[in-house]
């Protein structure tokens, strides 16, 4: 199983670890990528504070991450899996979980990301801010740039087993699974059981839950029909819309009675 998650805008301070290596990330494949994203970043911020401002989309009060990515290459590092912070990390609680839970989120976990494009959550890595829907001046819309690289690497990945794709809409523009594999993926929505309206805050951290509560239990589903049943066998009330034709990824509600 390959879960992908979006990564959060909060994220932990870099750690006092070795700095970053980029040729020990996973998915070697995506390194090429990554140097030209990392090397126009730290360009553009060491540049000019303004127009990187403006196309990091930062507020005023704000303008203090510009200099995480001045140090990208020098400063600490820590696994990703503890530089996301923010709702669905809160709720995944990684550090919590029992050693052959923390097994199985090193070999299925995947962060998407407008910097990296995607790391598992063991890859060490600094403190950043660069979402996927900036544009740098030399690349253009990050979603774009990932595209043809991560086309290339991620259906190897994903293999013949079930793909979960927890991802917002602006991370999984950098990667629409497609043919076979887009028929053994799911994507979830988090619906208030009342009113059947998506959920925002909610949605998020049931999310991190929905992991957690995979990897904790040693859940291994192949495709989304067993998915379904093993979320349903974990107590979530899962209503699911199987794909019209071959082709196309399978659609999950879960319904919860909270939305705070």
């Amino acid at each position: 199983m390959l879960v992908l998650l979006p990564p959060s805008e909060g994220k932990a301070a870099s750690g006092r670890g070795a700095p970053l290596k980029p040729e020990a990330l996973s998915l070697p494949g995506l390194a090429p990528a990554r140097e030209a994203v990392l090397s126009e970043l730290v360009e553009l911020c060491a540049a000019d504070e303004d127009k990187a401002s403006e196309a990091l989309g930062l507020s005023e009060g704000l303008r203090g991450e510009i200099a995480k990515n001045l140090e990208l290459r020098t400063a600490g590092t820590r696994p990703a899996g503890d530089i996301y912070t923010g709702v669905l990390y809160d709720a995944l609680d990684l550090a919590s979980l029992e050693t052959a839970a923390k097994r199985r989120a090193a070999r299925s976990l995947l962060v998407f990301s407008g910097l990296w494009g995607a790391v598992r959550v063991t890859d060490r890595i600094p403190s950043y801010r660069c979402s996927m829907g900036v544009r740098l001046p030399g690349l253009g819309a990050l979603a774009g740039h990932w595209r043809a690289p991560m086309a290339e690497v991620l259906p190897e990945l994903a293999g013949d087993g079930l793909v979960l794709d927890l991802r917002s809409a602006a991370y999984a523009a950098a990667w629409k699974p497609t043919g076979a594999v887009a028929g053994r993926t799911a994507t979830v929505r988090v619906l208030h059981a009342p009113t059947r309206k998506v959920v925002s805050h909610f949605n998020k951290a049931t999310k991190g839950r929905i992991v957690r509560s995979l990897l904790s239990a040693g859940a291994a589903p192949r495709t989304p029909a067993a998915l379904v049943e093993v979320l349903r066998d974990l107590g979530y009330v899962v209503e699911a819309e199987a794909p019209g034709r071959g082709g196309q990824a399978w659609g999950l509600d879960v319904l919860v009675d909270e939305v705070h």
